[in-house]
C-alpha cells in the first residue's frame, strides 16, 4: 500500500491550437460566404435622346443579342478578337480614325462590347459611340 499522496498536474489547456482553429474557421467562412443580391443597387439605363450625328466616315459595328457581329450590315464569320480586328481595319480601309458606332442589343453579353472596345483601342481607333434607343413619348 501507498499511503503517500500523490501529486497530480493540473489540467492545462493549451489555447493556442484552438485559437489556429477558430482563425481557419473564420478565414474559409469569409471566402466562401456569397453575399446577397438583393442588397445591391439597382440601376436602369437612360435613354438618350438627341439628334442623330452619322458621318459618311463612320464604321457602323452591330452586335445582336448572340453576340455575332456585323460590320456595316456585313457578318464576321466568328465572333473572335482577331477577326474582329482584321475586319475593323479592312472596313476602316485607309483612314486613320473612322468613327465607330456600336449597335449592341439590349440582351448583348457585355464582354460582346468590350471585345469591340478593346479591338477598336489596339487599332488606335479613338472616336467611338454608342447608338440608343430614342425615349418613349409618354402619352
Amino acid at each position: 500500500m501507498q499511503f503517500r499522496p500523490r501529486f497530480r498536474d493540473e489540467p492545462e489547456i493549451n489555447l493556442i491550437p484552438l485559437i489556429d482553429v477558430l482563425l481557419m474557421t473564420l478565414i474559409f467562412l469569409l471566402v466562401t460566404t456569397s453575399f446577397s443580391n438583393e442588397a445591391r443597387l439597382r440601376l436602369q439605363l437612360p435613354e438618350a435622346g438627341g439628334e442623330s450625328q452619322l458621318e459618311s466616315a463612320t464604321l457602323r459595328i452591330a452586335i445582336d443579342a448572340q453576340g455575332q457581329y456585323f460590320i456595316n450590315d456585313r457578318q464576321l464569320i466568328n465572333a473572335s478578337a482577331e477577326t474582329l480586328r482584321q475586319a475593323m481595319q479592312q472596313a476602316a480601309g485607309g483612314r486613320k480614325d473612322p468613327v465607330i458606332v456600336v449597335q449592341a442589343d439590349r440582351k448583348t453579353p457585355h464582354e460582346a462590347v468590350i471585345r469591340v472596345m478593346d479591338s477598336a483601342r489596339r487599332l488606335g481607333f479613338t472616336h467611338l459611340t454608342f447608338a440608343t434607343q430614342a425615349p418613349a413619348s409618354e402619352p
